[in-house]
């Protein structure tokens, strides 16, 4: 078995020629809608546009028998039919396994996505139940949703295709980071004056402090936990609850391999952290972590090796700034202040943080 490849998994910098996707991208017209809910022997329906994502456009369809969501895939990375049908076969897989992931409905063609006016499309059952924010979750709630994660880890190691361990996983080089936040420091002056653009310039001048301060600790390429297939995107907007339990875990279009223990972690600074002020609620982020490993997912050392990885990542990542300033792209604005924030916590903090994900 060959074990030479060395996988990349410092934070995409986002491709500022790009089109734009998700709620940028235009409409879907009427008749296309049309001929898509067609194809799926749908006659009488209406179609009305949902919360969309920022990789795809949503529809809540009501006919005469139930009602389902159909989702539109307009993100050219995730959504070419083979990638978007690999998706399909993992979450059908995983609902026969008995997992809350609700599979797609085959259109007449026995096909689960259907292409029409370029663009692909696929359709669910409507699932009922409400997103929740991690920190809405009590102490067992917190620990069971940890758990289904390491349930669905194992689980997509069953149905996906055996995953090789690569030799290493690249890190952020501080350096390129660096000159990347120079550069978005000097448009945020530029583009002022705002509340936001101040706030930009400020946290990216601390962001260069930090920098310089933690560079020596940047994850070598052997420290990675091990690789496994993931979901990609596990926090609230992609969870429904009703009654206490999950009834269903959404928008699979980053199912791809990566380090497990990094999902578990990254996870948890998504869902149990204060909206304002980025802090974690660690009594929940320890109970997650417990829960996760007990069902043989990672160990404590695979959490270690993680939570150092995901800091690092999360040390060199600019993403939001990178859309605002480079593809004036402002959907991820809101979301700033408290992922900046959570930044500068984290490296205060970071002992109490490794504590609560390894103990």
């Amino acid at each position: 078995m060959n074990h030479s490849t060395s996988f990349a998994c410092a934070p995409a910098r986002p491709d500022t020629s790009a089109p734009p996707i998700g709620t940028l991208s235009p409409p879907v017209p009427d008749h296309v809608l049309t001929g898509v809910l067609r194809s799926y022997r749908l006659t009488r329906f209406s179609a009305i546009p949902v919360a969309e994502g920022l990789l795809n456009r949503g529809y809540r369809v009501q006919t005469e028998t139930g009602r389902y969501f159909l989702k539109c895939y307009v993100d050219q990375a995730t959504a070419p039919r083979p990638v978007v049908a690999a998706q399909h076969r993992a979450t059908t897989a995983l609902a026969a396994l008995g997992l809350p992931v609700t599979p797609p409905v085959r259109a007449r063609d026995g096909r689960t996505c259907t292409s029409r006016g370029g663009r692909l499309f696929a359709l669910f059952p409507w699932i009922e139940g409400e997103h929740r924010h991690g920190t809405e979750l009590d102490l067992p709630e917190s620990g069971e949703l940890g758990a289904l994660l390491g349930r669905l880890h194992g689980a997509l190691a069953e149905v996906c295709a055996p995953v090789r361990q690569p030799t290493g996983h690249r890190s952020a080089d501080p350096d390129e980071t660096a000159l990347l936040v120079g550069r978005l420091r000097e448009q945020a002056r530029t583009a002022g004056p705002s509340p936001f653009d101040s706030l930009a310039e400020r946290r990216l001048t601390e962001r260069l402090d930090l920098l310089d301060t933690h560079r020596h600790r940047r994850p070598a390429p052997q420290a990675a936990p091990p690789t496994g297939w993931t979901h990609g995107d596990f926090h609230g907007l992609n969870l429904l609850h009703r009654h206490g339990r999950v009834t269903a875990v959404l928008d699979w279009d980053k199912l791809g391999p990566g380090p497990l223990a990094e999902e578990a972690v990254r996870a948890a600074t998504l869902l149990f952290n204060d909206r304002t002020t980025g802090v974690l609620d660690l009594s929940r982020v320890r109970r997650w972590s417990r829960a996760y490993r007990a069902t043989g997912a990672a160990t404590a050392a695979d959490l270690a090796a993680a939570a150092h990885r995901v800091w690092w990542e999360r040390l060199n990542d600019l993403w939001m700034l990178q859309w605002h300033y480079q593809r004036a792209d402002h959907r991820a604005d809101p979301l700033f202040p408290a992922s900046a924030a959570q930044l500068t916590w984290w490296c205060q903090e970071y002992e109490q943080v490794l504590d609560a994900l390894t103990n």
